[in-house]
């Protein structure tokens, strides 16, 4: 039987990547599994991970949320976050 810790060695590191409303229109998809490193040396950010993307439009106009919680787009991520990009929201 191989440990959970062996897992997490093999398995690839991961952040969960959700787009919403006219992100998920745009880009085709509403969600991917993002790899990233386990080292220390390059730890990914929010803003990172949308310029990656290559998504048109910018990321001072969109909202970002890391497990659920709003974020600065400058916050590191850890594998197994789960990363929210969502559009400007408007109501009445």
């Amino acid at each position: 039987m191989v440990s959970v810790e062996a897992m997490q060695q093999i398995a690839p590191a991961c952040i969960h990547v959700l787009l919403f409303a006219e992100l998920r229109e745009q880009a085709g998809w509403s969600e991917i599994q993002w790899p990233i490193a386990r080292s220390n040396a390059n730890v990914p950010t929010p803003a990172l991970v949308w310029e990656s993307l290559e998504l048109p439009g910018t990321l001072d106009v969109l909202r970002v949320a890391i497990n659920h919680q709003f974020a600065d787009p400058s916050t590191p991520l850890k594998p197994g976050d789960e990363l929210a990009f969502l559009p400007p929201i408007s109501g009445g």
